[in-house]
């Protein structure tokens, strides 16, 4: 039979005479703790490596006992002649074999007893929350880049938004980043305009345009569409002109347009003629 030290949790092999000797409270030979033997003892130990051995739960009741492997013989009855007669008389019981428990006994052991569970339950609570916690940083950092990606995506709207725009725009500010450009032509005005005789070029028109960003957040150069009409209001002809069309400098591309600032633009277009009397702009 084999039994395990709560302490040092070094197991070892006894026999019945030993569990005899002290009702089961041993003492450990490596750490010189004194345990109850019987809470954790087993025949047979389980594959190795293992860590503990599993506690033996008391019952309810005490356990009934069928198999039968040996009674001794009854001793004959002591026969006793009275006036002739025989009379059986029964040996009297001898009481001097039987082994008590005091009660402090039974009350260390059950005391001990708490111990080990108490210890053990402890010990699984450490090993299943070191167990847990590389999972946990596991989840929050996938976490992270999942809202990461969700950000990324949805970005135009976050930095539309009033309220997360500004956020990033301080975050940004603090960090010293940029936000990438959003366009929202819908908050371009067009302050005043002049159409002219090209100084320069025959048959041609100078269009000039004073522009102002009304977003809060800076956005690109918008596509500008001109449409020139006649006195009747028919349409004359139209150009669609990309940011390039009408800025060459790359760095005040990619700078764009800062909010509440406005800036002039110029455009050349062809002379539709003399019938040309209105012109319209509109931003894409």
């Amino acid at each position: 039979m084999y039994t395990q030290c709560p302490e040092c949790l070094s197991v070892f092999s006894l026999d019945a005479h030993t569990l005899a000797q002290a009702h089961g409270h041993v003492i450990c030979g490596h750490c010189s703790a004194s345990f109850d033997s019987i809470a954790t003892l087993t025949d047979q130990l389980p594959p190795e490596p293992f860590r503990e051995l599993p506690v033996n739960e008391p019952a309810l009741e005490p356990p009934g006992i069928d198999l039968v492997v040996y009674r001794p013989k009854p001793d004959a009855p002591a026969v006793i002649q009275v006036d002739g007669a025989a009379e059986d008389s029964s040996a009297p019981e001898d009481f001097s074999q039987l082994v008590f428990t005091p009660h402090f006994a039974r009350k260390h052991r059950t005391h001990r007893l708490k111990r080990f569970r108490q210890h053990s339950r402890q010990r699984d609570q450490r090993t299943s929350g070191e167990r847990r916690w590389p999972w946990v940083v596991v989840c929050i950092v996938l976490a992270l880049l999942l809202g990461t990606q969700l950000a990324w995506a949805e970005r135009d709207t976050l930095i539309r938004d009033g309220i997360t725009g500004g956020w990033l725009r301080s975050i940004c500010a603090t960090l010293g980043c940029e936000l990438p450009l959003i366009a929202a032509p819908q908050q371009l005005r067009l302050l005043d305009s002049n159409v002219q005789t090209h100084p320069s070029v025959s048959g041609a028109l100078m269009i000039s345009a004073r522009v102002r960003n009304d977003a809060a957040f800076a956005q690109p150069y918008p596509v500008v569409t001109i449409t020139l009409s006649n006195a009747q209001g028919q349409r004359m002809a139209m150009r669609r002109l990309q940011p390039r069309d009408y800025l060459d400098d790359n760095a005040i591309l990619q700078r764009g347009l800062a909010p509440g600032a406005s800036t002039v633009l110029l455009f050349e277009v062809e002379d539709p003629g003399d019938n040309a009397v209105a012109f319209e702009f509109g931003f894409e």
